[in-house]
């Protein structure tokens, strides 16, 4: 799925709004800061999703092209995602 940078900027915004209200986190850096951190850890997490799809699909080529019968990529691809995604620690 594409995320343009402006809803990720929204989602570390409504993310931290949220627990401020809570008040579960106090800022000991200016929010701008917090904010700007917030955005790249999405941005990064995003990413590694993104490299985790084109691997997966890397992957289903491979096995496509071995088994061309009845191979079902619909199927597959959830499979292989959350398979690999367990494997290198990624929370989807």
């Amino acid at each position: 799925m594409k995320i343009s940078d402006k809803l990720m900027q929204k989602m570390a915004q409504a993310i931290l709004r949220g627990l401020k209200e809570q008040k579960i986190i106090t800022f000991k850096e200016k929010e701008d800061v917090v904010l700007a951190r917030a955005e790249a850890i999405i941005r990064a997490d995003y990413q590694r999703e993104a490299a985790l799809d084109v691997e997966v699909n890397r992957m289903m080529d491979d096995l496509e092209r071995q088994n061309s019968e009845g191979f079902q990529r619909y199927k597959m691809f959830p499979m292989l995602k959350k398979r690999l995604a367990k494997e290198k620690g990624i929370i989807l």
